[in-house]
């Protein structure tokens, strides 16, 4: 298999591994969370049902091509700074949902933020298209962050 085979799929297990390791924790469901004083700008939770999919979609769309189109040494560095966004997401999640320290989950989301910009960069020099199809991601995740240090400030 070649280099760029290999990051690809390495690409794609991450947003695997996002998208599942997101799953463990995030429960919207339990008391616990629909307890908790939410922001009164708060989008509804469908929205989350219909922006969480299309996201790891392009994620995966864009570790993809970037491990095929660009150098290796630009693909690893994507795949690097994206396994620690990943890594900072899952954080979150499980920082929120499982002991409730919403400080220490905010300030990952806001690593998670910063940490998508070089990846949404990196993406563009790809594929402008696909750079323009990730924005929404950057946009979410930056709404997120401001919603996840909103939720500890009203707890």
């Amino acid at each position: 298999m070649s280099t760029k085979n290999i990051l690809a799929v390495i690409a794609i297990a991450l947003v695997v591994i996002y998208a599942v390791g997101s799953g463990l924790w995030v429960n919207t469901g339990d008391s616990w969370y629909r307890q908790l004083n939410a922001p009164s700008w708060q989008p509804p939770d469908w929205i989350f049902g219909l922006i969480w999919p299309y996201n790891f979609l392009i994620l995966g769309i864009a570790g993809f091509s970037v491990s095929r189109k660009l150098t290796t040494a630009l693909a690893i560095t994507w795949l690097f700074i994206f396994a620690l966004s990943v890594l900072c997401a899952l954080t979150w999640a499980y920082q929120f949902y499982a002991p409730h320290n919403l400080g220490i989950a905010s300030s990952a989301l806001l690593l998670v933020a910063v940490l998508t910009l070089p990846v949404l960069i990196i993406t563009f020099r790809a594929y402008i298209l696909i750079g323009l199809l990730l924005i929404p991601y950057q946009l979410w995740v930056s709404i997120a962050t401001y919603l996840s240090f909103t939720y500890k400030r009203l707890n």
